[in-house]
């Protein structure tokens, strides 16, 4: 309850989300709300002039949003953006209508594009400028994304996997040619994200023993994801490209004004001085997603409130960290 939240506030981590196949979520609710909807439609309508500026396309996010028509891969753009006028529309909300602010929150994370979403709420970066990047490369991202596969590795048994194992796997596979294959997030200490292109998750599949002695899986992913945070994109110059577009960001030389603990780095690390080095690798190194995850524990976080269009796979985590934990105590504890 809004009491409730506001009574924990100082104990509460705001985390964003990123791009997902489905990026409407309940945006649609929110701008149809008689009280909540301006904010949600001055947001969709700055954030499509930001995409429209930069992209040199017309775009109409209150449109499409109304319209409850989602973006496709060739429109990726577009869904970019509206995930981070989402974001951004319903922290205003938050603050004007509940009196709850984000600068009075333990800590923020955010997931892949959810960080810069992290960027701009914390007034670091201006919503301009945490989009111009991915923006301009959107276009090479998505073309990358039609021959690419992604898959979840995990450990039946729960145990660690050795994360430079499978990056010794995964250097050696693209090693032989025919496609490039990386991990692009750390899920927890059993389980991660890679992004493979050709028959590269296959080959991984057939050699998973060498990673560990435990019994691992590879489960495969039907949908077509941007391989952000893989070497995949050196193949465009993406990394370079965005390192040398940072040059002319005006902003980035500010601390966020609520703690950001880093998915790039796996701390808080923005000091005012190294927003350019960090987003510099946050284009091609994996996701530290459970290093967010056990931080949030270990500052004594009560509640996690999930921004973004529908909840996915921060919360995702944390909810199979619930049930892993439960199922480990329940004979220990049992009466």
């Amino acid at each position: 309850t809004r009491k409730q939240l506001s009574k924990g506030i100082s104990k509460t981590a705001f985390a964003f989300r990123g791009f997902d196949v489905k990026n409407l979520g309940r945006t649609p609710e929110l701008l149809g709300h008689q009280t909540y909807g301006p904010v949600m439609e001055k947001y969709l309508k700055l954030g499509s002039e930001i995409c429209a500026d930069t992209m040199k396309l017309p775009v109409d996010l209150v449109k499409r949003v109304r319209a409850g028509e989602e973006a496709t891969l060739d429109e990726y753009h577009e869904s970019i953006v509206l995930i981070v006028a989402a974001e951004l529309a319903q922290l205003e909300i938050l603050e004007t209508f509940f009196d709850i602010s984000l600068c009075n929150a333990e800590m923020m994370y955010g997931f892949s594009l959810g960080e810069l979403s992290a960027l701009s709420a914390g007034r670091v970066l201006t919503m301009a400028e945490a989009l111009k990047i991915p923006l301009l490369m959107s276009h090479d991202a998505a073309e990358l994304a039609k021959d690419a596969t992604l898959c979840i590795l995990f450990s039946r048994s729960g145990k660690v996997i050795p994360r430079s194992n499978v990056h010794r796997l995964c250097a050696e596979i693209t090693a032989e040619g025919n496609g490039v294959i990386g991990v692009s997030t750390f899920l927890a200490p059993n389980s991660m994200l890679l992004i493979g292109q050709g028959d590269t998750v296959k080959r991984l599949r057939a050699r998973k023993d060498e990673i560990t002695t435990e019994r691992v899986s590879i489960h495969l992913n039907d949908e077509k994801w941007p391989p952000l945070h893989t070497p995949i994109v050196w193949q465009r110059n993406i990394t370079n490209r965005s390192q040398v577009l940072m040059h002319t960001l005006s902003g980035g030389f500010s601390v966020p004004t609520t703690p950001l603990f880093s998915l790039v780095t796996g701390d808080f690390s923005y000091d005012g001085n190294n927003l350019r080095d960090i987003l510099g690798d946050w284009i091609d190194k994996p996701q530290l997603l459970w290093e967010a995850v056990d931080m949030t524990l270990l500052r004594g976080v009560e509640t996690v409130v999930h921004v973004g269009p529908q909840p996915n796979i921060i919360p995702a985590t944390f909810s199979r960290l619930a049930t892993n934990v439960a199922l480990l105590t329940k004979d220990r504890f049992s009466v």
